[in-house]
């Protein structure tokens, strides 16, 4: 009789460890493209974005940043709690600075489920904090920044996406508004793709428009890698840009 119900734990454990992972859908991630998804971080699930990123700004200037880290906490069926710190090393003729750039703190806020020609909706905001920064990367006052996140599922391969929104930088109040639109692919069950047009339009100012795709990996349906590159497409955008990253949640 005990073993037998030793037996039955074992087999209940088991099947419900196997409806678990097929109740959990594969990891949703706002990277690598610019196109943030509308999904949220299931509730009660941390999530990690991380990655490395270089930019050619142009003949004299370069970037890096080793690491930017969006940190994810499903708070609920309607808020994800969000959290981005960036290393930042900056290249100009002979000068170089490195140093944490201002921690950025906020949500996303699931507004509607996609249902049929009505896409999926989120509204996501961050406010950047001066104070949490190095002295070179601090800002004067505390900038916001907003985007709505929007999703459609055009068939079992294809999805486009898309956000607007606006940021400032915690100097002027002017603001810098900006799109992005997203065509995604799948490969296979695990290999996706993308190809991406976005931009920034800071007012009184000209705009700039940049293009980029890149490829994610599925190793689990909690695990992701990725790799991405791009390049400006008007003068005053960069000359070129790629990264490298992964995710993961708990």
């Amino acid at each position: 009789m005990f073993k037998k119900n030793i037996l039955l734990l074992i087999c209940s454990i088991s099947f419900a460890q196997e409806t678990t992972q097929i109740e959990i859908e594969p990891i949703q991630t706002d990277r690598p493209d610019q196109t943030e998804t509308s999904s949220l971080t299931p509730v009660k699930m941390f999530q990690i974005e991380t990655g490395f990123s270089y930019q050619k700004i142009d003949s004299y200037n370069s970037e890096y940043v080793v690491p930017t880290v969006l940190w994810k906490y499903g708070f609920s069926e309607i808020i994800e709690l969000r959290l981005i710190t960036e290393f930042h090393k900056n290249e100009s003729f002979n000068t170089y600075n490195e140093g944490i750039s201002p921690v950025l703190i906020g949500c996303k806020i699931r507004i509607s489920e996609e249902n049929g020609i009505l896409p999926k909706i989120s509204l996501i905001g961050h406010l950047a904090f001066p104070n949490l920064a190095k002295t070179e990367y601090k800002n004067n006052y505390l900038a916001p920044e907003f985007r709505f996140a929007i999703q459609h599922t055009l068939s079992e391969k294809f999805s486009f996406g898309y956000n607007l929104g606006a940021e400032w930088d915690g100097f002027l109040a002017k603001a810098t508004f900006l799109y992005t639109t997203a065509l995604g692919y799948s490969i296979t069950d695990k290999l996706g793709s993308y190809i991406e047009l976005y931009g920034f339009a800071p007012e009184q100012q000209t705009a700039n428009h940049n293009f980029d795709g890149g490829f994610t990996y599925l190793i689990t349906n909690n695990f992701m890698i990725d790799a991405s590159g791009g390049f400006g497409i008007t003068k005053n955008a960069p000359d070129y840009f790629y990264a490298l990253g992964f995710s993961f949640r708990i």
